[in-house]
């Protein structure tokens, strides 16, 4: 896999025209934060369609995994799925057959805009499908243990490390903890191991530097409110 850096941020402004504003940055992804964002699927389908012509990668974070959520959000035309709390190898298949037609349980439609709204035969329908990414977070104690097994299964694209949630379940406060920082680096070190996207959420670029020289490669960078409220602070102190 190339090392070269894949960038993005999450979006949790219920807003297409953010996700258009965003693709003029040369960002290469937004992820579209529908677990900790007021995201319901006609605004995801509107965001989705906004990142699509604007030549971004769209990638939902799913509030749960279930195939009815995983279904509505594939048919949507999303690059992929982030799928927090994926503590185990077999919760890993799991998310990977709903995600899946063939070897898998994904329900088919031609209609949605993944398909081309019918007008792909259902072959080359089925080929774009199953080209679906699926990113795995790790943000417990047992999803390190497990970040090997979990790298190794089939359709797994990458893992994620969610720090903070990670530091909560180790019973600690802050993801810059020596303990957590370990725990991020084994994670790291498996999914390369596996040939996965290595990936992690970064305040900024001084964090993304860091974990980069550590073999991070797929970096959701800060957000679109944080984005908008640094900038605004910037104006409000400017002197």
């Amino acid at each position: 896999m190339t090392r070269q850096l894949k960038l993005g941020t999450f979006v949790k402004t219920a807003s297409p025209h953010i996700v258009e504003v965003l693709g003029t940055t040369g960002l290469h992804f937004v992820c579209l934060d529908a677990e900790h964002a007021p995201l319901d699927r006609a605004m995801l389908d509107l965001m989705v369609l906004a990142a699509r012509a604007s030549g971004l990668q769209a990638f939902i974070r799913i509030a749960e995994a279930s195939p009815s959520v995983v279904l509505s959000c594939l048919d949507l035309g999303a690059t992929g799925l982030l799928v927090p709390h994926v503590d185990s190898a077999e919760q890993a298949r799991d998310v990977v057959a709903m995600a899946r037609y063939r070897g898998g349980v994904r329900g088919y439609s031609s209609s949605p805009r993944f398909a081309g709204y019918g007008s792909l035969g259902m072959k080359e329908a089925l080929r774009i499908g199953d080209e679906a990414q699926v990113i795995c977070q790790i943000e417990s104690g047992a999803a390190v243990t497990e970040a090997e097994a979990i790298a190794a299964v089939p359709g797994v694209a990458g893992l994620f490390v969610g720090r903070a949630d990670l530091a909560l379940s180790m019973g600690l406060d802050s993801p810059r903890d020596p303990r957590v920082l370990d725990a991020t680096r084994h994670v790291l070190a498996a999914a390369q191991k596996a040939g996965k996207f290595a990936g992690m959420f970064v305040a900024g670029n001084a964090e993304r530097d860091e974990f980069a020289a550590l073999g991070a490669n797929w970096f959701i960078v800060s957000s679109d409110q944080t984005l908008l409220r640094q900038a605004a602070q910037a104006i409000a102190h400017a002197n």
